[in-house]
């Protein structure tokens, strides 16, 4: 199995498990709340995205340099995943608070004109995922989380 002796994929994939396992623990610093749903959930700190694509673009430029197509490939592979991390997705995230409280309104005047209550919960809306996307923060923090795990790893071996 050579995918297995592929040092950036194996590096780029224990970076997504890193990141989404340390924001349980930041998020418990931060909240006094253990919430074991973040493990795999998107949004928050650090971005697994940004910790993946740097990390696989930092282990890609130790193998093969700077100055190496595959490693523009994978630069360039990075810099589009963390714009749509902070972009995209978290003004997506924007607009599904926005479509929850519409949600919750209507679901309040449903309440009092069609009596909502009666109405068996697969009828109902879910609600939209709010944490899609990350703030600029985050991605900077998934981004060094990322870098430094490559060179922690080439540093051991």
């Amino acid at each position: 199995m050579e995918i297995f002796s592929n040092m950036p994929l194996m590096i780029a994939l224990f970076a997504i498990l890193f990141a989404q396992f340390v924001k349980i623990p930041i998020h418990y610093a931060v909240t006094r709340e253990l919430k074991w749903g973040l493990f795999t959930s998107t949004g928050g700190m650090p971005s697994s995205h940004s910790a993946a694509v740097t990390s696989l673009t930092t282990a890609v430029g130790i193998e093969h340099g700077a100055d190496s197509t595959i490693f523009a490939v994978a630069t360039m592979f990075a810099v589009i995943t963390m714009y749509d991390a902070t972009g995209v997705r978290f003004q997506a995230g924007q607009h599904a608070l926005t479509i929850n409280k519409l949600r919750r309104d209507l679901h309040l005047f449903m309440n009092e004109t069609r009596n909502w209550n009666h109405k068996k919960e697969e009828e109902k809306i879910k609600e939209l995922k709010t944490l899609l996307g990350h703030k600029p923060s985050e991605v900077f923090m998934g981004a060094l989380t990322g870098i430094a795990l490559a060179f922690a790893v080439y540093g051991l071996i």
